[in-house]
């Protein structure tokens, strides 16, 4: 989701593993082997609390505001936020973090503002910048420059994802509340409106069967999503039907161990709902670079969820984020191959063909990232399986990503399936090029 390419990179290895974090080493999941920092291996009796720390920044004037460098309570996810959601930061924002095990300060890294209204209307949004993944971090700094008058209430947002070493464990304590959204929650915003009364799909009524097998997915319970945080219920597309799907990178600036992917997932839950404010987590699914497909916006694997992913495209797609940055360099395999069978699996519910187009209705007057201008309630077409620069002016999914698309359309493991809704068995489809 994140829109321009880092700063800089940050740092050397990703941290494994922390000691001296309430009270050593976490334990592995024999109870014995110190497990790596944040790991997905610990198994956890219930959902995982996480914990926000903010810190305010101190405005200098001539449109800079600065955060001095200085010790902080653990955590491994950052991001900025101010008061206003639809106040801009015209300026550069950047921070930087101190690794944890090693004290060394990582390069600066550019946090790229959130588009305004992205979940709708909601009651306590913030403005904020996309969350970027440092790993296990214990001091931080910020600087922002060059942007004329800056909105009110700037703070660094530092989260803490949680697991059994996190301070938010300590003493049992509960430190995630709930979101009082209320009605005001279903307010239309200007992009992506949603009906006065949301979709809502009884659970116990399963989705379309899809011509693309269901791949493996972690549900919200096995990587520990904190459901207390969110009130609401899910809600669906307007019009029942995933048309496309967008993809997306985190664009995260720390290596990551797959052990950790988990922790990450956790800790975007807990940035999107706790410092933007949004109901849940933006993304219908999230895949590491190991090929693990993580369940992303609460509704169910097989439901048309409405996510907020792309701006103005949100009411008939679904978002996949793939963990990492690829601006420099391209997914693993593993991980083009999970996003091809999610992709595949979801297009295939409503007769979508991977290497397809499809006909979206713009909910915002913007410009994409290649100039192409669209117009509110106007029709457009797509690849069904586009990035998130083809609706929206950012460079998301990096550059390699977005070059790897056209092969997940055509050659992709999913793309290459059909699975016959009758007899439910899998089949080569082979594709016969065009002369």
């Amino acid at each position: 989701m994140r829109g321009t390419a880092l700063a800089a990179a940050i740092g050397a290895a990703a941290v494994l593993g922390i000691q001296g974090w309430a009270g050593g080493a976490e334990p592995g999941p024999d109870g014995n082997a110190p497990a790596k920092a944040y790991s997905a291996g610990v198994k956890e009796t219930g959902p995982v609390e996480g914990e926000v720390h903010k810190l305010a920044l101190k405005p200098k004037g001539s449109g800079e505001a600065v955060l001095s460098q200085q010790g902080t309570e653990p955590f491994g996810l950052l991001g900025v936020s101010w008061t206003d959601p639809k106040a801009e930061v015209k300026g550069t924002i950047e921070a930087r973090a101190r690794d944890a095990k090693t004290g060394k300060w990582s390069h600066w890294i550019a946090l790229d503002p959130v588009k305004a209204g992205m979940d709708g209307v909601r009651p306590g949004a913030h403005g904020s910048t996309e969350p970027v993944w440092v790993g296990a971090s214990d001091g931080a700094e910020v600087r922002i420059s060059g942007g004329g008058v800056l909105p009110a209430g700037l703070e660094l947002n530092l989260v803490d994802p949680g697991g059994a070493i996190s301070p938010a464990k300590k003493n049992g304590s509960q430190k995630n509340g709930s979101l009082n959204a209320g009605p005001a929650a279903f307010a239309a915003p200007a992009a992506d409106p949603a009906p006065t009364d949301p979709p809502t799909t009884p659970p116990s009524v399963p989705g379309p069967v899809s011509t693309a097998p269901q791949p493996n997915v972690v549900s919200r319970v096995a990587w520990g999503a904190d459901e207390t945080m969110n009130n609401e219920g899910p809600i669906y597309l307007p019009g029942g039907k995933v048309k496309a799907v967008f993809v997306h990178h985190t664009a995260d600036t720390q290596p990551y161990d797959c052990s950790q992917s988990a922790a990450i997932v956790r800790g975007i839950h807990v940035y999107h709902v706790k410092t933007n404010g949004w109901r849940d987590l933006g993304y219908n699914f999230l895949v590491d670079k190991c090929g693990t497909v993580f369940e992303g916006r609460q509704g169910g694997v097989d439901q048309p969820v409405l996510g907020a992913h792309t701006f103005g495209w949100n009411n008939e797609t679904a978002g996949i984020a793939v963990l990492g940055d690829y601006s420099a360099g391209g997914a693993s395999a593993a991980a083009q191959d999970a996003v091809s069978r999610i992709a595949a699996y979801k297009l295939g519910q409503y007769g979508g063909d991977m290497n397809g187009t499809t006909t979206l209705t713009a909910g915002a007057t913007q410009t994409n990232f290649f100039g192409t201008a669209f117009e509110a309630g106007k029709p457009y077409t797509f690849k069904s399986l586009s990035g998130h620069r083809d609706g929206f002016n950012t460079e998301c999914p990096g550059n390699q990503l977005y070059g790897q698309l056209g092969a997940l359309r055509t050659a992709g493991p999913a793309a290459q399936l059909n699975v016959d809704a009758t007899s439910r068995t899998a089949t080569s489809r082979v594709r016969v090029p065009r002369t």
